[in-house]
């Protein structure tokens, strides 16, 4: 029996993967849908890497827009009808952009979500392809490279996947005992995050629009939904920053995927480092071909307030608290007491999904190494949230519009009574 390794890459582009209806002809399983796919030309890591790099260029044509999300297990399975035992290296990556330029392996492209695989003719173990790299719930506790806003999303993959291979398996017995499961991992990604309002809030969200059929096919439905309106309303609210921010001077600190999304509006950018992570270095780069940008370090965001023309401080929020209070990365509260003192004005932007239902001040720690790791005999403080009270905060720029701090009350008791389910 052949033995031959193989890669099995995902493209992830909002929540949604590419499948690839594989051609005529191509040598096994052609009319069957599969994920971009190669043979591994050694045994190393490094060579299915590499693999998986030239399988997209060539079936895509997308490699330049995919960053490396993850790498899944190896696997083996064999096909008796092929002689052939499989070694299957499963890779997902997250993808830009849709214009896909596949070459003569494939006669059909869609993207779709992943739970599509349960429903269609696919490639052998496709499904279980996809399982090492999908999102789950300790991967959405334990990331510390992004925001909330993203990480809602995912919790949202994560109900959506679950509930999906649930309704897939068609058994009244599943469909009876599957919604007490659903419910467990539900009640698990709502406390995944205890800074990050917009993971609750979305993951109630689409609980609630389940909640009367109680079912694994109710919950995959209003968790697909609910990753569409997350990019929507997310999108919508990097509309209204920009038009706040039109044509002037803006001063950000750390990374929102929303407020990046808003900033090339500006003609002139302040990033603040961001330390110790120094994730702003990444938005510097990324604005460079939108915007005039200056990195400068944080301890010289109240230097650049008092002696450059900027004309707001534009900072995410990983929650605003029903009085109006906002919590961000460190650093954004003495930001916003620098702008106070300076007479510019703060916006945070956030889809109303991120206001707190309660007024607990969660916050988390980044790990104290990244502050100090030497021999001393000195301990290091790594905050990684602060909270800027209602006062510093001039507007939340949402999805519905600037809101002042006081009109936040009323959104969260809209997004209270979303939580019913948890009762």
């Amino acid at each position: 029996m052949d033995e031959t390794s193989v890669v099995t890459c995902f493209l992830r582009n909002r929540g949604e993967v590419l499948l690839l209806k594989r051609s005529a002809e191509v040598g096994s399983y052609a009319g069957l849908w599969g994920g971009v796919a190669g043979h591994v030309g050694g045994e190393s890591d490094d060579s299915a890497d590499a693999a998986a790099r030239e399988e997209i260029a060539e079936e895509t044509g997308l490699l330049d827009a995919c960053e490396l999300a993850r790498r899944g297990v190896t696997f083996e399975f064999t096909d008796e009808d092929l002689d052939t035992r499989w070694v299957v290296h499963p890779y997902l990556f997250d993808c830009e952009r849709r214009d896909v330029d596949p070459n003569w392996e494939t006669a059909e492209t869609e993207w779709a979500h992943p739970t599509e695989i349960l429903r269609r003719e696919t490639v052998p173990q496709l499904w279980t392809s996809y399982s090492r790299v999908a999102p789950t719930v300790d991967a959405v506790a334990e990331d510390a490279e992004r925001g909330s806003a993203i990480l809602s999303v995912r919790a949202l993959e994560v109900l959506r996947d679950r509930a999906g291979s649930f309704a897939a398996r068609d058994s009244t017995d599943l469909e009876a005992g599957g919604w007490p499961a659903l419910v467990a991992i539900a009640e698990r990604l709502c406390e995944a995050r205890p800074s990050m309002a917009a993971v609750p809030n979305r993951v109630d969200r689409a609980m609630a629009a389940a909640a009367d059929d109680r079912t694994p096919a109710a919950l995959e439905a209003a968790a697909r939904e609910g990753i569409a309106r997350a990019f929507r309303v997310d999108e919508d609210a990097a509309a209204r920053a920009a038009e706040e921010i039109r044509d002037g001077t803006a001063l950000t600190i750390s990374r929102s995927g929303t407020v990046r999304a808003a900033l090339p509006a500006a003609d002139r950018v302040f990033v603040a480092e961001s330390r110790p992570a120094r994730e702003g270095v990444g938005v510097a780069e990324a604005l460079a071909g939108d915007a005039e940008v200056t990195l400068h370090t944080d301890a010289a965001v109240a230097y650049v307030l008092a002696t450059e023309s900027v004309d707001a401080l534009v900072v995410g929020a990983d929650a605003v608290l029903p009085d109006g209070t906002v919590v961000n990365k460190t650093g954004t509260r003495p930001a916003a007491l620098a702008a106070d003192r300076e007479d510019v004005p703060v916006y945070a932007v956030a889809s109303t999904d991120k206001v707190r239902t309660d007024d607990a001040v969660r916050l988390e720690d980044g790990d104290p190494t990244a502050v100090y790791d030497g021999a001393a005999d000195v301990s290091a403080l790594n905050p990684t949230f602060d909270a800027t009270p209602a006062d510093l905060v001039s507007a939340i720029l949402t999805e519905r519009g600037a809101l002042a701090p006081a009109e936040v009350s009323a959104v969260a008791e809209e997004l209270r009574a979303l939580s019913a389910w948890r009762e």
